[in-house]
């Protein structure tokens, strides 16, 4: 399986993950991203370079948002002076569930991260889905805090604010990366 950098082109078929996985997690009673996502600001990031595909031949089998912006009032001024990358929108289609792309996407984040100087692979999941919490925290992310609405750092309302975090490290997640090298971050490099 190859990871690329999403296109453009691409946005369609992101927001088609995006519907998949909104009906399937109202499926397990959850409200997981049951307001549709804009098309235009995913076509932002598509074009920042923050969002990659991996591909199994013709066919996307998952994608995954990994960037260095962060939510206003998630996390402190203190956690934000570490050098840290942050994932949002894991998703694996659900003809490929059970296996581990979504494991080896976020080891493949985490090695992204660390080639370019951060010591946190970062993340906020649904305040809600506790199964997606202890999902991260099998792929060995450590809860940091849960920010609920009206008690965000700086403000801002709150619907996916369970905060988890781990070290980067180099990686090997099994896929071919053609994705072009990250930008380094400004600061100390990962010990």
């Amino acid at each position: 399986m190859i990871v690329r950098s999403a296109q453009p082109e691409d946005v369609a078929t992101l927001l088609a993950f995006r519907e998949e996985a909104a009906a399937w997690l109202s499926q397990l009673g959850s409200d997981q991203w049951q307001r549709p996502y804009p098309a235009d600001r995913l076509l932002a990031t598509v074009e920042a370079g923050a969002v990659f595909m991996l591909d199994d031949g013709a066919k996307t089998a998952a994608t995954i948002t990994v960037h260095t912006e962060v939510e206003k009032g998630l996390w402190t001024d203190r956690e934000l002076s570490e050098p840290s990358m942050f994932v949002t929108k894991l998703t694996v289609t659900r003809s490929y569930a059970g296996q581990n792309l979504g494991g080896r996407l976020l080891d493949w984040a985490g090695d992204r991260a660390f080639r370019a100087g951060a010591k946190w692979l970062r993340l906020d999941a649904w305040t809600t889905n506790e199964a997606l919490q202890r999902y991260y925290t099998s792929q060995g992310f450590e809860h940091v805090r849960t920010v609920h609405e009206g008690t965000a750092v700086n403000g801002g309302p709150r619907v996916s604010g369970w905060l988890a975090q781990r070290r980067t490290a180099l990686r090997d997640h099994g896929f071919v990366d053609v994705t072009h090298p990250p930008s380094q971050l400004v600061g100390d490099a990962p010990e």
